[in-house]
């Protein structure tokens, strides 16, 4: 935990992360400007490239997203480091690729990530955007989705144990009654109004357009033109486009619009659309009731993939920059890649934060570009998936961009694609074997970085209540085996309708439509009490 006692002034002591995943102080600078930028960052959920219509949708409105990217640059090249929230958001806030801290899946019960060889939170200790801010003097405020760690997870460190000074969050350690899936704008436009006259940081984290879908009365009325499937998805589409333009309009009431950098971007790409229409009972992720994955008809805009693939459509996203003075106007940059994990270099630089000198971060400092200017990145981008496994575009474990080229790859480097960007950014024309020599390139660049990667969980990142080892039955009081019981494998891979490796009593009822007592018989599956089914759970006899 880092010192609350920390001066905010211009020379601050700072404790940085190190390569070697310890804590160490280091002094640094912080040259402060005359009127230092708040920063706003809007970070949707499962919002697909080509879920706004200035980016060509057909039939789905997002007014506020379009008046965002006319007064300031739209990036068309920018990519998340993992296709599901946790590790994506992870890599957001430290400036880190997520599988630095082992983080590869989204959180879900201890059990699940014991199984994922994954913590139970990010380290408390990383290196976030917010505490260097916070102790450059910044006021700070997370709302919205958290997912840094995941719902009932003992132990976990709240908000504020990464720099935040306020917080109202679902989906994480710290659950709190004013966070409910429509509150997140309500809350930023308090806090704006309320640090009008400082400097401020804000995350405003969405749960559009996130399973269940929980559209408001107003959005679907608006939609009724449209058929159910579409009306369900465009109404929560214009629920978080609204969101966007309360927080716009609460800036502009405020006075400091003009000097406030906003953000928009998703931490994914759009996803699957079931096949089956249904209201699940309850979302094992966020605890909330709503329409389920039929109505998942978002678009990754021509790109290949969606959530869960490494291919772009599952972390290529939007991304909106308005920084008025600064970025340009109505302009889109198709030619800088940027991702994720230069957000944290860029917005202290913006902010005139000097990061520590033992920072070891694995983005650039664009900040160039965030002024309009033209800027070519120096450092290669990778990605780690452990998830979802399947044909056609979720099989590779492992992807490496380095200027145009990106190559994508099984853990064991036999079976290998190779696209030029962004002239084929749909990813149809696979060049691997024109240029065997860029691939043998690529990957030992993307094996050598996977080497360095760690391959046991941090022990003061998991949770003790919830692991706790259980005691064992001495042998002679042991009870018999038991007989092996039915092959329920593939009922599971059937049930499991958005392929994330657990059942919600949704799915569940589901797949098993008219049968009897489902609910009690999924809580019979549910050994461990967390409102889901992992594939143990469900197979073992």
């Amino acid at each position: 935990m880092f010192p609350s006692h920390l001066p905010r002034i211009v020379t601050f002591l700072l404790l940085a992360w190190t390569g070697g995943g310890v804590l160490s102080p280091a002094l640094a600078q912080t040259s402060v400007p005359s009127a230092r930028p708040n920063i706003v960052f809007i970070f949707a959920d499962d919002w697909g490239w080509g879920d706004l219509s200035s980016h060509g949708h057909p039939w789905l409105q997002t007014p506020h997203l379009d008046r965002l990217a006319r007064e300031g640059t739209d990036f068309h090249q920018f990519n998340v480091l993992n296709p599901v929230c946790s590790p994506s958001r992870a890599a957001a806030m430290t400036g880190m690729f997520p599988s630095r801290f082992g983080i590869h899946q989204h959180f879900a019960s201890s059990a699940l990530n014991l199984a994922r060889n994954m913590p139970d939170w990010l380290d408390a200790r990383a290196p976030t955007v917010a505490r260097f801010l916070q102790q450059a003097g910044y006021r700070t405020a997370h709302f919205g989705k958290w997912h840094l760690t995941s719902r009932n997870i003992h132990g976990a460190p709240t908000p504020t144990a990464y720099g935040f000074d306020e917080f109202a969050v679902f989906n994480g350690g710290a659950e709190t009654a004013s966070a409910d899936l429509h509150a997140t704008p309500e809350n930023a436009v308090k806090f704006i109004a309320a640090n009008k006259n400082r400097p401020f940081f804000l995350n405003v984290w969405l749960h559009e357009s996130h399973l269940p879908h929980v559209p408001t009365k107003a959005s679907l009325e608006k939609w009724a033109h449209l058929d159910e499937q579409k009306r369900v998805y465009a109404a929560v589409i214009t629920d978080g486009d609204n969101a966007v333009g309360r927080v716009l309009d609460a800036l502009k009431s405020a006075g400091v619009e003009q000097n406030t950098l906003v953000i928009f971007s998703s931490d994914n790409g759009p996803e699957t659309t079931g096949a089956e229409k249904g209201k699940g009972k309850l979302d094992a992720e966020t605890g909330e009731s709503g329409y389920g994955n039929f109505y998942s008809v978002g678009s990754s805009g021509g790109l290949r993939g969606e959530k869960r693939s490494l291919f772009e459509g599952g972390v290529r996203v939007p991304f909106i920059v308005r920084w008025p003075g600064h970025t340009p106007a109505g302009a889109i940059n198709n030619t800088t890649v940027v991702t994720a994990v230069d957000l944290l270099p860029t917005l202290c630089a913006a902010a005139g934060v000097a990061l520590p000198p033992d920072y070891r971060g694995d983005g650039e400092n664009l900040i160039a570009a965030f002024n309009g200017e033209s800027v070519t990145r120096k450092r290669p981008i990778f990605w780690a998936w452990t998830g979802k496994a399947t044909d056609p575009d979720w099989w590779p474990r492992l992807a490496v961009r380095d200027g145009e080229w990106k190559l994508a790859l099984t853990s064991d480097a036999k079976r290998v694609e190779l696209h030029r960007l962004p002239a084929d950014r749909a990813e149809s024309n696979d060049l691997a074997k024109a240029h065997p020599d860029i691939v043998a390139r690529l990957t030992q660049l993307a094996l050598a970085w996977h080497a360095t990667l760690p391959t046991k969980v941090d022990p003061t990142c998991i949770s003790a209540a919830d692991r706790a080892p259980t005691t064992t039955a001495p042998a002679a009081t042991k009870a018999p085996a038991r007989k092996a019981g039915p092959d329920r494998a593939p009922a599971f891979d059937r049930m499991d309708t958005n392929h994330d490796g657990v059942l919600t009593l949704a799915e569940y009822t589901a797949g098993l439509k008219g049968g009897a007592n489902l609910e009690q018989r999924f809580k019979n599956f549910d050994r461990n009490g967390d409102g889901k089914l992992t594939r143990e759970e469900f197979t073992r006899p």
